[in-house]
């Protein structure tokens, strides 16, 4: 039997390789492409299944994961820093509306998943874990909240959390769009935008990262500095919320202090925060963090879980599809651009605010322009919900373990 124990710099070598993987076979699988499965997950769950035939029969495999949580930690920084309250203001009362309403429904994500846990006589946490933490907050927040969760009682909790996570993504991608078309052929709804403006248009083009290599003072480099100091001030606040007995995960404390210097920025101006440098970080430190998480999963610890959390899921997706089509579409105003959010709010309450941005697209490819839709499902998706989804987590965690 082959025996590889790699460590850190061999690891994250590694994880580049896999996710490298993972876009030359989303480029090749169509499906992979269409249902925007990340490359990331892609190639971190092709190793783990290699982990899993080969275990104890010829292949095993000890990583060394300590950048992981410095990794989860940059990447939720990096959402603190588009906490913006003037773009919440500048979206206006429907943007409050759909965060609230989206707020509530982790709720009930969570309370529909620890009643069915409980009739298969499982841990209450098992529903949470297949509710807002792997629904809502998709795979990044499910493997962040993962060893918080099996510290309260859940076992194999990073199984389930890419089990969760993925089988959300697959359904957010395969019915966000058949639920927006059926709103809009029921009621008979069209797009109120100025005639013969293009489909797909959007309120704003998406920021554009400028590197300039030969400054010292180079926009990416000064953004990186202000993301280093949110970390560090972050971890003293974590270390604080821990010495009076909150439970919180470890990247709580920067995503508030990142909230916070970003508000300032905002008013002053003094940080030059730049979003594009930010999600660029942040797009680096969440794709090879989840590689990481995902290699060094243990899928045999599925077993026995596996009934309970297909029901759960199952159940879930019903009634995502159930609000969507009700209480989402009266909700934000029964219009073209309510249906086109239903079927945003599908793609984000099941995967990720990338299945939403696909699920919308396309609808208004195929029926006009949802300018307003545009605008409010990806601040809600990206941002503010991140924020209220991991409040939620902690006192549910907290209540149960």
């Amino acid at each position: 039997m082959l025996h590889l124990e790699l460590d850190l710099l061999q690891t994250l070598s590694l994880a580049a390789v896999l996710y490298f993987v993972g876009l030359q076979l989303r480029q090749r699988i169509g499906w992979l492409d269409r249902l925007n499965i990340p490359a990331a997950v892609v190639g971190g769950l092709l190793f783990a299944l290699v982990v899993l035939l080969g275990r104890d029969r010829f292949l095993t495999v000890q990583l060394d994961t300590a950048a992981q949580p410095v990794l989860s930690v940059a990447f939720f920084s990096t959402i603190g820093m588009g906490a913006s309250l003037a773009l919440l203001r500048a979206g206006g009362l429907q943007v409050a509306v759909f965060l609230l309403f989206a707020t509530l429904f982790c709720f009930v994500q969570n309370f529909l998943g620890i009643a069915i846990a409980g009739w298969f006589g499982q841990h209450p946490l098992l529903g949470v874990m297949a509710g807002s933490v792997t629904l809502v907050g998709g795979p990044a927040t499910g493997l962040a909240f993962a060893p918080l969760l099996e510290e309260a009682g859940l076992v194999g909790a990073g199984t389930l959390a890419l089990t969760s996570a993925t089988f959300g993504i697959v359904c957010g991608g395969l019915t966000g769009t058949p639920i927006g078309t059926r709103l809009i052929r029921k009621f008979g709804l069209s797009p109120a935008g100025r005639p013969g403006a293009p489909a797909g248009e959007e309120p704003l083009p998406p920021p554009r990262l400028v590197v300039d290599p030969d400054r010292e003072d180079a926009p990416l480099l000064m953004n990186m500095i202000v993301l280093a100091v949110a970390m560090g001030l972050g971890s003293i606040l974590s270390g604080y919320f821990q010495d009076i007995g909150w439970t919180l995960p470890a990247y709580i404390g920067a995503m508030v202090v990142a909230s916070a210097l970003r508000n300032l920025d905002d008013r002053t101006g003094w940080l030059r925060i730049d979003p594009a440098a930010m999600d660029f970080v942040g797009g680096f430190a969440l794709n090879i963090f989840l590689v990481v998480a995902l290699m060094d999963l243990k899928l045999w610890q599925l077993a026995g879980q596996a009934l309970p959390l297909f029901v759960i899921l199952a159940a879930q997706v019903v009634v995502i599809a159930i609000f969507a089509l009700t209480v989402a579409f009266r909700l934000m105003g029964r219009d073209y651009d309510a249906a086109v959010m239903s079927s945003g709010f599908v793609g984000f309450a099941l995967g990720t605010t990338a299945n939403a941005v696909a699920n919308m697209r396309a609808l208004v490819t195929k029926y006009g322009p949802a300018p307003r839709a545009f605008l409010v499902v990806p601040l809600v998706g990206a941002f503010f919900i991140d924020f209220a989804n991991a409040i939620i987590i902690t006192f549910f965690v907290n209540w149960l373990r």
